[in-house]
């Protein structure tokens, strides 16, 4: 009885179905519209682009979004693998069936009623196509309360292959830092279709870094650091990335990133874990709540 008193006044329920159906949803929007931030930074940049031909290109870039938004057609031809962010609050239970099944079916049905590209093997040896987009990457962050919030960020690989990982000792500091991702944006060159968002995580552990860097993708377009120094060597860093030459799809002009997004966290005294996280020019993702 009192157990029952306990999860009646303190517990939500959420359903495993409706999980699946926001799921189901978030994957054909994300996949479908690009994020008001991006097209508007799109626009903006047409403004600033120095390249004819890059302003050409940014050009394309909204008519392809505006065309997508409108027939519910894929941004891009790689709907990517599903990347999953669940923020759970600690009061909340899941009825109806496990929580990453759920998540699971909601990805097989978006990519099939969507029309997506399924694009999973099931193993990296073997490479036999899974058929259905799943299973997909989920992250889970356990918060106090009630919340239930999930962001879908399909991740295609052009981007994701171009992303990379360095353990830098502490001694390297932030001239190693810039280093590593000024270093990793030029070796991308034009391949994750550009103009890019960078995300960057540092600190942590290897494995954290990584984690950090792919969130940090999620942060809007023009928003700004909360933290001053971070702040400061996320515009030292755009500059830096646009005054490589790469420009829009990798023809050249000054507009190779939208954004250099930044999150760090505790580490340890002997280590300075640097991870980037390159996103494509659509970085697709999309939110709700339960």
């Amino acid at each position: 009885v009192l157990l029952n008193i306990f999860l009646n006044n303190n517990m939500r329920t959420v359903e495993a179905e409706k999980i699946t159906a926001l799921v189901e949803k978030l994957c054909i929007e994300a996949c479908c519209v690009i994020t008001d931030d991006i097209y508007s930074c799109f626009k903006n940049c047409i403004k600033t682009e120095k390249s004819a031909l890059g302003r050409e290109i940014l050009g394309t870039l909204v008519e392809n979004a505006d065309i997508a938004r409108n027939e519910q057609s894929p941004i891009c031809q790689d709907t990517g693998m599903t990347v999953v962010f669940v923020t759970m609050g600690q009061e909340v239970h899941i009825e109806g069936g496990f929580i990453e099944d759920a998540i699971n079916e909601g990805v097989r049905r978006g990519y099939t009623k969507g029309y997506l590209r399924k694009s999973v093997v099931r193993d990296p040896i073997d490479r036999v196509n899974t058929q259905d987009n799943t299973p997909a990457v989920v992250h889970y962050e356990i918060v106090p309360g009630s919340e239930f919030h999930i962001t879908v960020a399909p991740k295609g690989f052009g981007s994701e292959n171009k992303s990379g990982l360095k353990m830098l000792t502490p001694s390297q500091g932030i001239e190693g830092i810039k280093k590593f991702v000024i270093d990793t944006v030029s070796q991308a060159g034009p391949n994750p279709c550009p103009p890019i968002i960078v995300g960057i995580g540092i600190g942590g552990t290897m494995e954290r870094a990584a984690y950090m860097s792919k969130k940090a993708l999620l942060r809007p377009v023009g928003t700004k650091n909360a933290d001053e120094t971070l702040r400061g060597l996320e515009s030292e860093l755009l500059t830096a990335i646009n005054n490589l030459g790469i420009g829009p799809a990798g023809f050249g002009g000054t507009t190779t990133a939208l954004s250099v997004n930044i999150i760090t966290g505790a580490t340890h005294i002997a280590g300075l874990p640097v991870a980037v996280n390159i996103g494509c020019h659509a970085t697709r993702h999309a939110e709700g709540s339960l």
